[in-house]
């Protein structure tokens, strides 16, 4: 049976692949310190979450300082980078163009399709959760995200992550176990330099 990849939860399990990160959130930009946060990545696997809310948390200025350090720090360790947006959509895609992160991943995708192509167009991969199934806007940019470039997650929702696949395979059209596939070797790719080999894989199923 392939596990499920939840690529952003407050609500650990420690079933399933949970991604590890550590990170400056936007809303604490002005409260914790950014620049230590090297010190603190430990077994990190991703930078995050970073990334910019205009409609609350610090001040703008402190923000893009904050933001700036960890897309820095995210470089030199080789880190993908995992971003919160809020209305901040085009200064954040300015700084990730201005800084070129190895991998980046929009946790919680709330755009609009067309902010949607704008990020897939960079190779930037986008994650939905339970929010997205009541958000027509949203639920467009899931339907047109293509699967290499798609994950899912949980966030800070109860539901579990096994109902979030089902109803986003529905939304897609695809079978569920088509949808994990796809999101355990973009898992694979981006964390671990591999791909998916198990019962029933094969390396020409794509």
């Amino acid at each position: 049976m392939l596990p499920y990849v939840n690529i952003h939860t407050h609500r650990p399990t420690g079933s399933g692949i949970e991604l590890r990160t550590a990170g400056v959130h936007p809303w604490d930009a002005a409260t914790q310190d950014a620049a230590t946060l090297g010190q603190r990545l430990g077994g990190a696997q991703a930078v995050g979450e970073t990334g910019l809310d205009f409609v609350r948390g610090a001040d703008r200025a402190a923000q893009l300082s904050a933001l700036r350090t960890q897309l820095r720090l995210a470089r030199e360790r080789g880190l993908p980078v995992v971003l919160h947006c809020v209305r901040a959509f085009e200064p954040l895609m300015r700084e990730l163009a201005a800084s070129e992160p190895r991998a980046v991943i929009f946790h919680g995708f709330i755009g609009s399709p067309e902010q949607a192509r704008q990020a897939l167009a960079k190779g930037y991969c986008l994650s939905f959760g339970e929010r997205t199934f009541a958000s027509p806007k949203a639920l467009a940019a899931l339907r047109g995200t293509p699967l290499s470039q798609l994950f899912l997650e949980t966030d800070d929702s109860p539901v579990p992550i096994a109902e979030i696949y089902a109803r986003a395979a529905e939304a897609k059209g695809v079978p569920e176990e088509v949808l994990q596939r796809a999101i355990l070797d973009n898992y694979k790719r981006i964390f671990t330099g591999g791909e998916y080999e198990g019962p029933g894989r094969t390396k020409s199923d794509k």
